[in-house]
This record gives C-alpha cells, sequence and structure tokens, in this order.
C-alpha cells in the first residue's frame, strides 16, 4: 500500500462527501482504540480540528480506564472538541423498560450498546448539521464484524477500504499514539472481549485470507499456504457468508 496515496484519497473522499451533503463537519465515537484513532485523525486533516467532535461513550464499570484514558489523549492530540457521555444510565433506563432484557444474552446486549452510541452520535450530527464518520475497517466490513444500525450505522466510512493490518501501517506514518496502535483491538462490549480470541484467528492472519480470496486462490491451497487450520478457514469464509446482510440495503420485494 502506497501510504500517501491512501491517506490522501481518504483525505479527499470526507471532503468531498461532507460537501456534498451541505454540512459543517463532523462527529466521531473516539473509543480509545485504533480505527476511531485513524478515522478521527484523518477527518482533522479533511476538515479542520475546529469541525470535527469526538465523543467517548464508556460504560460505568466495563470500560476499561484505558480507554477512556487513550480517547482523552487523541482528542487532546488532534486539538478537537471533545465529550464523554456514559452510556450506564441509558443501558439501566432500557432494561427497566423492557422487563425480559434482564435475561438477555451477552450479544444481544452488546448490540444493544452499539446501537444506544450510535444514536448519541446521530442526535450530536442532527443538532450541529453534522455528518457521522464511522470507524470500521475493511477486514471488519468484511468479516461483519460490526453492529448492524450501530458502528454500522453511519454517513461514512472513510477507513473501510484500509485492512486491519493496514490501519496500523498508516496510524504509524501518521503518527498516531503508539500506545493505541499497540493495544489489543477489542470492540468492549462485554468483560474481558478481544477481536483476535473471539475471531478464533489473528487480523494479520485474516487479512491474508481475505487477500487471497480477493485474488481468486484456489480455497483448499490456503491452510497450508499461509499455515491456518480448515476449521479457521471455515470460520472466515462463515462470517462473509451470514453477514451478507450487513452490506446490502434491507431487500424490498419486487411487485410489478
Amino acid at each position: 500500500m502506497n501510504l500517501e496515496i491512501a491517506q490522501n484519497r481518504i483525505i479527499d473522499f470526507i471532503l468531498n462527501e461532507t460537501r456534498k451533503a451541505e454540512v459543517n463537519g463532523a462527529v466521531i465515537g473516539i473509543s480509545g482504540g485504533i480505527d476511531s484513532a485513524l478515522a478521527a485523525t484523518l477527518a482533522v486533516r479533511a476538515l479542520g480540528k475546529d469541525h470535527v467532535l469526538g465523543i467517548h461513550m464508556p460504560e460505568f464499570g466495563l470500560t476499561p480506564a484505558e480507554d477512556s484514558k487513550d480517547a482523552k489523549a487523541l482528542a487532546d492530540w488532534l486539538g478537537i472538541e471533545f465529550q464523554i457521555i456514559d452510556i450506564s444510565g441509558i443501558i439501566s433506563a432500557f432494561m427497566a423498560a423492557v422487563p425480559e432484557s434482564k435475561s438477555a444474552d451477552r450479544l444481544s446486549m452488546g448490540n444493544l450498546k452499539a446501537r444506544i452510541r450510535m444514536s448519541l452520535l446521530y442526535f450530536h450530527a442532527n443538532q450541529m448539521n453534522r455528518m457521522v464518520i464511522g470507524t470500521s475497517n475493511k477486514t471488519e466490513i468484511l468479516l461483519g464484524y460490526f453492529t448492524k444500525y450501530g458502528d454500522g450505522g453511519v454517513d461514512l466510512e472513510p477507513i473501510g477500504g484500509l485492512y486491519k493490518t493496514e490501519v496500523w501501517e498508516l496510524s504509524r506514518s501518521l503518527g498516531v499514539p503508539d500506545s493505541l496502535i499497540t493495544k489489543k483491538p477489542s470492540a468492549g462490549l462485554w468483560a474481558g472481549q478481544t477481536d483476535e480470541v473471539e475471531l478464533g484467528i489473528s487480523y494479520v492472519k485474516v487479512d491474508e485470507v481475505l487477500r487471497k480470496l480477493e485474488q481468486n486462490e484456489d480455497l483448499e491451497t490456503i491452510p497450508n499456504t499461509l499455515g491456518i487450520s480448515e476449521e479457521q478457514l471455515d470460520s472466515v469464509m462463515s462470517r462473509i457468508e451470514k453477514s451478507e446482510h450487513k452490506r446490502n440495503s434491507p431487500p424490498v420485494p419486487q411487485i410489478f
């Protein structure tokens, strides 16, 4: 990947799309992870620091203090307006209104939290006449590793053309704080969650698999070529197939 070309194309993309929409800037969720850090950095390069609002939305008792600290440090480094909104009260209100939510499984609760955060971002974007900037990378999008109408509910996905390994690479070249680059990726939706444990394969290997698929490599050769198990390859393929609906607009029946 040519880092300079990638950077300039993303910056131009953000600038052109916000101009077409005639908005005043961008709102972005700052998690304390590398993806939101890179997306925010590129948004500032495109729009200027006075036109980017970063919102950190921790859940009291679950979000690691390190994430909140890194989110604030990133905002200070970029010089952007920054807010912290604790979503604990919103979750509690939802659970009080929907009694059956108390027995909800981990995935349902995780998706709820992602959708609460999306609603908060859009509230501020509507108030300020801005667009919501997404933070999903190409690896996550292809695997469906995001919440539909949660972190997938955005106006623009500026880093959606970068594999996770390329996110790290471009972040280093732009001087994003190293603590964000070296941190274990996590969606932070439940205690102890990390992306790679949940996926059952490292991002480095996942990206290698996805590149082979893009090149129409014979599936049977991939495990031996990349040193992964057939089970890991099957898991990647299954995630791609089952998440197809997340990458498309809702289907509409043809009446006539």
